[in-house]
């Protein structure tokens, strides 16, 4: 069963934050997919991916690009997943009907949102019901991650 690991952003965006657990799973050799709320969001992380760093990038798409199934990781508002990634993160209060598809899925909300704390709750709770493995990681002040649960 795919394990979900809720990640709360408390100090630092989305913005940044992302970028960061996603050279992680491109360092341990996964690939991924990033379901995200709009795509004016899709865009914004697009271009974040390219240039977050100036010495260096992570090789992305998305569902604008051509060879979506040569992505290591990949930006959709959809539910497809062309390069047969193992990991999804969900942000922006997303959700998939794929989840089992995934051995990893990574769930980010940002806690100084009352909505996306109260979604995140909400799936919280569905997950547990349905029986699958959880873990809840909240963010530190430099910006990295305390396992809490």
């Amino acid at each position: 069963m795919t394990e979900v690991s809720f990640y709360h952003l408390l100090h630092l965006p989305l913005t940044v934050a992302l970028p960061k657990l996603l050279e992680k799973v491109a360092g341990a050799g996964l690939r991924a997919v990033v379901k995200v709320g709009s795509e004016d969001r899709m865009k914004e992380l697009d271009h974040i991916l390219w240039t977050f760093r100036k010495s260096s990038f992570l090789p992305h798409g998305t569902m604008k690009d051509k060879f979506s199934e040569d992505q290591p990781i990949y930006l959709t508002t959809g539910d497809e997943n062309p390069a047969g990634a193992t990991v999804l993160i969900l942000v922006d209060s997303m959700e998939s009907d794929l989840l089992d598809k995934y051995d990893r899925c990574l769930e980010m909300f940002d806690g100084t949102d009352d909505a996306a704390v109260l979604a995140a709750r909400v799936r919280w709770k569905s997950y547990k019901e349905a029986g699958y493995d959880l873990t809840y990681w909240q963010q530190t002040e430099q910006g990295g991650w305390s396992k809490k649960a």
